[in-house]
């Protein structure tokens, strides 16, 4: 809880300031500000995160003078970057360089909006009312006995009671990715949304269609990277935001499955994405408790996988996407055979084929993309490589072979299938089996990096030369013969290899 008694509190979060590296970069900013007599207000996020004793993240300073010019004059002056982040509201970002920042980007961004009437004015247009409060500059830092703090819309109070709130009925308008950013908002500070603000919200969420890919995907990625991603997914859905994202998704709804499935298609794909997020050691499931997960493999080495970026993104964000959408496509494949038994035959590939499209609509990179897109196709891959016993070597090469590099995070996007399959109905006899198979192919792969990437015993030119075979796909699918039955023992020198290979024309020659 904040409190800030004749400016006491206030002044004590807004002096710890002093002990962070950004300290000095802060104190020439104002500086510069004062010598070329610019009114300015520290704004949002900076004062909210310093009362509620968290990292600093957002640093935004509001000026009586062009953002973009006040930005590119500062930049120059204390050595950073500048660059415009946007054109139409004047606002200009300061990057600076800096090891010490907690962001993990080893910089600070000073974001420099131009104050168009008043400081009031400015706060009226702002999203939420914990992010419309203001200071003046002059007092940071300063031996000011009472500092005062701009609060039109009372966002020091709603601060207090961890409620997040609309400044004006128009804020979701302005700009309608704060729809999601409420979302996320109260993920990361652990408030509520007021119910006004989500019954607006609900009204307005048609208008998330028309915000660019990129900004819709980045704050989809940030939720993901949070604790209770898989609440968040039921909360968009809630407020009717998830199926603007993802349109496919509304399909899935009210979709039955086997009688082995707890949840509906729908349902069943939210409660992946916290599955996943519970075998990561990231949240905690209803139905599943310290039992399940102690059988589940887990390393310094798979924490360190899954924090890996792809692009800009962690792997634990993407695996929870492709747990959202990895039976996509099991609307349009759903059939019922003659047996009577319902099936969703070819529902891996072909939500694959959706994924591309799907993430190429948001503005994930080619490899965000081509990493959920190969998890989604192969997600069933692990239960078909053990179909009796424990699979082979040669099924286990084969398997990290065809999935290109995303081994590790299917293996484990199948175990969360398996628990949001079956839900509070889960046979733990057989999610040990599970496990147990889970854990033996990771040590087959970890422990012999021979079943991936096995020691070239023979070459392209050594199937030219010696078998007088032109150049051309046969020696590529050789070669790839060659490998498989070395990852599986069954050859271990060149000798065996070139024998192999003649076997292997007899063979097709025969």
């Amino acid at each position: 809880m904040v409190k800030v008694d004749g400016g006491g509190d206030l002044r004590s979060s807004l002096n710890r300031l002093q002990e962070l590296s950004l300290w000095p970069f802060l104190t020439r900013i104002i500086g510069y500000l004062n010598e070329h007599r610019i009114k300015s207000y520290v704004v949002g996020g900076l004062l909210r995160d310093m009362m509620l004793g968290r990292v600093v993240a957002d640093i935004d300073i509001a000026v009586t003078s062009d953002g973009p010019g006040t930005a590119a004059g500062i930049a120059s002056a204390i050595g950073g970057k500048h660059v415009i982040l946007d054109k139409i509201n004047r606002i200009g970002r300061v990057v600076v360089a800096d090891q010490g920042a907690p962001s993990g980007k080893g910089q600070w961004e000073f974001d420099f909006t131009a104050i168009k009437e008043n400081i009031e004015q400015d706060l009226a247009r702002r999203d939420f009312t914990v992010n419309a409060m203001a200071i003046d500059t002059g007092q940071i830092g300063g031996d000011v006995p009472s500092l005062q703090l701009i609060d039109p819309f009372n966002g020091l109070d709603d601060l207090e009671k961890g409620v997040i709130r609309v400044v004006s009925e128009t804020a979701l308008e302005s700009d309608a990715l704060r729809l999601m950013r409420a979302i996320r908002l109260a993920a990361e500070l652990g408030f509520s949304i007021s119910q006004p603000t989500e019954t607006l919200i609900q009204a307005s969420s048609h208008l998330l269609a028309g915000v660019a890919g990129e900004r819709v995907r980045d704050e989809l990625l940030r939720l993901m990277v949070l604790p209770g991603a898989g609440e968040s997914m039921l909360y968009l859905d809630k407020l009717c935001l998830l199926t603007v994202i993802f349109p496919e998704l509304a399909k899935t709804k009210e979709v039955e499955q086997p009688k082995e499935h707890y949840w509906d298609v729908f349902g069943h794909s939210l409660r992946t994405v916290a599955a996943v997020e519970f075998l990561l050691r990231q949240g905690t499931l209803e139905y599943a408790g310290n039992k399940v997960l102690a059988i589940v493999p887990w390393s310094d080495m798979l924490s360190d996988h899954f924090n890996q970026k792809v692009s800009s993104s962690p792997r634990s964000a993407l695996i929870k996407l492709a747990a959202l959408l990895h039976d996509i496509a099991k609307p349009q494949t759903r059939a019922i055979d003659a047996a009577g038994r319902m099936r969703f035959i070819g529902h891996a590939n072909e939500g694959a084929v959706m994924i591309a499209g799907l993430l190429s609509r948001l503005r994930f990179s080619v490899k965000e993309a081509k990493l959920v897109e190969t998890m989604v196709k192969h997600h069933l891959r692990p239960g078909q490589m053990a179909q009796e016993g424990l699979p082979t070597s040669r099924a286990i090469y084969r398997y990290f072979r065809d999935t290109e590099g995303t081994g590790i995070d299917i293996l484990f996007l199948n175990l969360a299938d398996h628990l949001a399959t079956r839900g509070p109905n889960l046979i733990l006899s057989n999610w040990k089996e599970h496990a147990r198979m889970t854990e033996y192919v990771l040590l087959k792969h970890l422990e012999e990096e021979s079943i991936t990437r096995p020691a070239k015993l023979v070459d392209g030119h050594d199937i030219i030369d010696v078998f007088a075979i032109n150049p051309g796909p046969q020696v590529g699918e050789l070669l790839e013969a060659v490998r498989e039955a070395q990852a599986a023992g069954e050859i271990t020198t060149r000798e065996e290899a070139l024998g192999y290979i003649h076997d292997c024309l007899l063979s097709k020659a025969g």
